[in-house]
């Protein structure tokens, strides 16, 4: 029995790390960042917008809008929700056109599995 690692399996750390400092991988990473940094500041500063108004400026809250339940309070706060769902679906449509194709081909260049080829190697 030998302690031999295979070539194969040796070679492999070096081209994750060859693919890591690869130009494509960067511009995946910008990709994944330019996206996800901003949508996050902007949900961030939504959702403080929606406690400091429930906390400071109470009858702008309070104001009702529909019936005796519906107040703005209550809106905003459904809003917080629609906004994480199309939020989810933005970046969902962003990642199939900017993210998942680069992914992939990097993805079958260093011989693993793609949604579509199955195992590779």
């Amino acid at each position: 029995m030998s302690t031999d690692t295979p070539a194969s399996t040796a070679s492999q750390p070096d081209r994750y790390l060859a693919v890591q400092r690869s130009d494509e991988f960067a511009g995946l990473r910008r990709a994944l960042r330019g996206f996800v940094f901003p949508m996050t500041v902007a949900f961030f500063l939504w959702y403080a917008l929606y406690v400091i108004l429930s906390a400071y400026a109470r009858d702008f809250m309070g104001a009702k809008l529909f019936g005796s339940n519906i107040n703005v309070a209550l809106v905003f706060g459904l809003l917080q929700f629609v906004s994480t769902f199309v939020i989810a679906w933005l970046y969902s449509r962003y990642a199939d056109r900017k993210i998942d194709p680069v992914a992939d081909r990097i993805r079958a260049e260093i011989g693993e599995v793609t949604h579509e080829d199955g195992p590779r190697g």
